[in-house]
């Protein structure tokens, strides 16, 4: 058998990590890129990996304010955020070369939303395959690269973009 090593994960299955305090996509602009795994800081939206990932990649777009939905948000605050998506795609298709996206928001808590009260946008890198044995018996993702490593890959090539 194969052991998976993903230590960062511990703190979120035990409960032990640092809870945020305050609403997470409102805190998040204020640290630094690398603790806030922030990749992309635009005029109204910016891009942050998400800590515990469904995929490589995992990145969460949110405008810097407080908005609860599309319907909620400026257009312009909703057209840097379609404009983001697409950099984003095109982004992590060169850097990971996956089959497909999923790209979503979840808006409210009954829609699954786990920041009810500040839309974000999550785009997710997907492979062929990607929900497989480990997924479906034991209720466990692998994620191969370490964030950090995912982190400085996309900040600069979401720089490089003009």
């Amino acid at each position: 058998m194969e052991a998976l090593f993903t230590p960062w994960r511990a703190a979120y299955l035990t409960g032990d990590g640092e809870p945020v305090k305050g609403c997470l996509f409102c805190v998040l602009p204020g640290r630094t890129d690398e603790d806030g795994l922030i990749v992309h800081r635009g005029e109204a939206v910016f891009a942050a990996l998400n800590r515990y990932p469904y995929a490589n990649g995992h990145l969460m777009l949110a405008p810097y304010a407080h908005r609860a939905s599309l319907s909620a948000m400026t257009p312009k605050e909703r057209h840097e955020l379609l404009d983001v998506a697409a950099a984003a795609e095109e982004i992590l298709a060169a850097a990971y070369r996956p089959d497909g996206f999923n790209a979503g928001l979840n808006i409210g808590r009954s829609a699954g939303a786990g920041v009810a009260d500040h839309a974000h946008l999550h785009v997710v890198p997907r492979w062929d395959g990607d929900t497989n044995f480990l997924t479906v018996f034991g209720a466990t993702r692998t994620i191969p690269e370490e964030l950090g490593v995912t982190r400085t890959k996309l900040a600069a090539a979401f720089a490089r973009r003009p």
